[in-house]
């Protein structure tokens, strides 16, 4: 289960590609980052529609790789800004992140008639 506490949590701002697995986002941290994915740090990653995230953590003996899906709504996630390709959270921000309060909500009603055969 992830446990953000004592640990350093990386947001990449933008939209990465969610095809990437372990590998790949390891390869972002290292090449974009300039970071160590090895650290004891928290990698968060969102995908272009922002209905999607990737939590990647070193868990001492390999790696986590979370997954979470939105049915509905999506995350309010940062732009990547010229100088900055990430940005750091706390560990409030993260829960806040993860728990949906921030969903930009798109609610669409469905109309469910039903039969009823007596």
């Amino acid at each position: 289960m992830l446990n953000p506490s004592g640990k350093q949590i990386y947001l990449a701002c933008g939209h990465t590609d969610m095809r990437k697995s372990i590998n790949g986002l390891s390869a972002i941290v290292v090449n974009g980052f300039q970071l160590d994915p090895f650290d004891k740090a928290i990698f968060v990653f969102c995908n272009r529609n922002r209905d999607r995230l990737k939590i990647l953590e070193w868990g001492g003996d390999g790696f986590w790789l979370y997954l979470k899906r939105l049915e509905r709504g999506r995350f309010k996630w940062p732009s990547t800004v010229e100088d900055e390709k990430t940005m750091m959270l706390t560990n409030e921000e993260l829960a806040h992140l993860l728990g949906s309060p921030g969903l930009e909500q798109k609610l669409k009603r469905k109309q469910i008639s039903e039969k009823i055969i007596i």
